[in-house]
């Protein structure tokens, strides 16, 4: 009884897994399925999955893009400014952790409070000044207003950052002091290596945000040539004609396949924890 009990179990669990494991990821199905539909399909048959007969020619026309800017483009443009902003957040946040966790200085404690209340704003309270600013500094229509605040760090990656290093004994970095080492060895040779984990999180969130920012394009870029992908596949809805939803769920399709391929790269990289780093070096 006790094992065909643990096997109801097992069964049961495993089916409501598989439930709502398909159910999350049924929306993403249904978009991927409907980038071989054409937009009757996609409008009359929506309840349907599987299409009629699997063609690229959604692929081929969303390609193309708008006005002889092809997604090549736009692709390039999301490139550039995630890999630039992530770089950013990335190299800041570690700075920043680094002096709050291990340097004794004046109003310490006051920044600290100060940074984690940023945690409390909602992006839309800081909008608007912001805009101001980059529009006074004449950087509106630029990739600055989407780049340069990554490297003035964020609240979220500091705090989780600075939960590693105060895991770090700092017996490390009075062994390093003795053997001549400056603050920013320590730093280099040390904590970047043992906060490999926080850095790679880091890597992966920051670039989900800023390959999926549709906003900060809106508000920021005029020109179609400058737009990322999260803005151009927009374009294809039309108020006032035909919205194309076959090119939007192809090119919507491939936006995730970045993402995906820098989660697929990293991942094996989150769960590995501070003493494991350690013990490599």
């Amino acid at each position: 009884m006790t094992k065909q009990r643990k096997l109801i179990y097992a069964l049961v669990y495993h089916v409501v897994v598989i439930g709502i494991g398909f159910a999350v990821i049924y929306p993403v199905l249904w978009m991927v399925m409907g980038s071989f539909k054409n937009n009757s399909q996609i409008i009359n048959d929506a309840s349907r999955l599987l299409p009629e007969s699997f063609n690229l020619n959604n692929y081929i026309t969303g390609w193309k893009g708008f006005g002889r800017i092809t997604f090549t483009t736009f692709f390039r443009n999301s490139i550039f400014i995630s890999v630039c902003s992530t770089f950013g957040v990335m190299i800041s946040s570690a700075l920043v952790a680094y002096s709050f966790a291990r340097i004794r200085f004046k109003m310490r404690k006051i920044l600290f409070a100060c940074m984690i209340s940023t945690m409390m704003l909602p992006g839309q309270v800081v909008m608007i000044p912001q805009y101001i600013i980059f529009q006074k500094l004449g950087f509106v229509n630029t990739y600055v207003p989407l780049i340069l605040p990554a490297y003035f760090g964020s609240a979220f990656f500091i705090f989780m950052m600075m939960q590693f290093i105060a895991g770090i004994p700092k017996e490390l970095d009075d062994a390093a002091t003795i053997d001549g080492c400056s603050r920013y060895s320590i730093f280099t040779r040390i904590m970047l290596p043992l906060i490999t984990p926080a850095l790679i999180t880091t890597v992966i969130i920051s670039f989900y945000q800023s390959w999926d920012n549709f906003m900060g394009p809106l508000i920021y870029l005029s020109r179609p040539e400058k737009y990322p992908v999260a803005l151009a596949i927009k374009m294809f809805a039309d108020s006032s004609s035909v919205t194309d939803y076959g090119a939007m769920f192809a090119m919507s399709t491939l936006s995730l396949v970045p993402v995906f391929l820098i989660f697929l790269f990293f991942n094996r990289h989150i769960m590995e924890g501070i003493s494991t780093q350690g013990l490599k070096m």
